[in-house]
């Protein structure tokens, strides 16, 4: 058993209970909200916020991963407030979501650059991990970083190679915005294992947009977990051909390496809120308990199965 970080406080591994391992609180430019939206309200989103995952709590969920990192408009004062008024537990991540390039205060400080010194990234995030975030206290309990379709570009390496070296300072574990349609999983394996990165500690994020079963065997036979975490977001992949793939994963032996989430967020500014229901509806909290455990089990997969993809696999990322 570990000692894990949650917003609120310290409890050990056995108390995640059921754990989706990739959802946000707040997604959010705060540099748009602070300048454009007027309609803006700290409080109604707090408490909406509250209202959600109180909600998520009484469906039989009891802790969420939240791995918005700066790039996807991490604020944990605001986070705070929310975790303050639930039961559910919010562990939270440091890192840096970017698909391209490093934010500009990165780009002449480094190693080789204008301003010659070891890698700033990992600084930052080991201090997230051990000391805290900003003045808030409150320490991150994992690693978040990126890759998506324009590749190992030169601010997606470093980032990646710095989330390597950080876990393998701290032995924080690590979750990976990935894209299984360019194989950027297998990709990510490769350059974490090089800065020291222990695979089993690695969850390769968005692998539920795939039905490659051939590419996520080989994810998963490389010691990380699959993270079938956009459970809702059709678009992407429809809820059956997920929960087909999750059943033959299973059924190849996987269940150990399988983690379950939605990729959902209580507030999230890339639409509005009538815009998500209308062309996502199933893009929401309670998907899984309601929906998707459900077609699992009408499929064959056991409830010792749920069990382990829900309780034991988070509890082994920590542990």
């Amino acid at each position: 058993m570990t000692e894990v970080q949650t917003v609120t406080g310290t409890i050990d591994s056995s108390e995640l209970g059921r754990t989706l391992v990739h959802e946000h609180i707040f997604v959010l430019s705060e540099e748009m909200r602070q300048n454009y939206d007027t309609t803006w309200d700290d409080e109604e989103r707090i408490s909406d916020a509250v209202t959600k995952l109180n909600d998520l709590k009484a469906a039989g969920i009891d802790t969420i991963f939240d791995p918005t990192v700066v790039g996807l408009g991490r604020y944990i004062p605001r986070v705070q407030k929310v975790a303050e008024r639930t039961d559910l537990n919010i562990i939270v991540a440091t890192g840096l979501y970017t698909f391209t390039d490093l934010p500009h205060q990165f780009e002449h400080r480094g190693p080789g650059l204008l301003i010659d010194e070891p890698e700033p990234l990992v600084g930052l995030f080991v201090r997230d991990l051990t000391e805290g975030i900003a003045d808030t206290g409150i320490k991150a309990a994992f690693l978040k970083c990126a890759i998506e379709s324009p590749g190992l570009t030169e601010g997606v390496e470093r980032t990646m190679r710095a989330v390597g070296q950080a876990s393998a300072q701290t032995g924080a574990p690590i979750t990976v915005h990935t894209n299984p349609a360019t194989g950027s999983g297998l990709v990510t394996q490769r350059v974490l294992k090089e800065e020291g990165a222990v695979l089993e500690k690695v969850i390769i994020g968005h692998s539920g947009d795939s039905t490659d079963l051939d590419y996520l065997s080989q994810i998963a036979e490389n010691g990380s977990f699959l993270g079938m975490d956009r459970f809702g977001i059709d678009a992407y992949l429809p809820t059956e051909p997920r929960v087909d793939t999750i059943v033959e994963l299973v059924r190849r032996g996987y269940v150990e390496r399988i983690t379950l989430a939605h990729d959902a967020a209580c507030y999230i500014d890339y639409f509005t809120q009538e815009e998500k229901a209308q062309i996502q509806p199933n893009w929401h909290f309670r998907h899984i308990s309601d929906d998707v455990i459900p077609m699992l089990l009408d499929k064959g997969v056991s409830e010792d199965d749920i069990d382990t993809m829900l309780v034991k696999n988070p509890r082994r990322y920590f542990e």
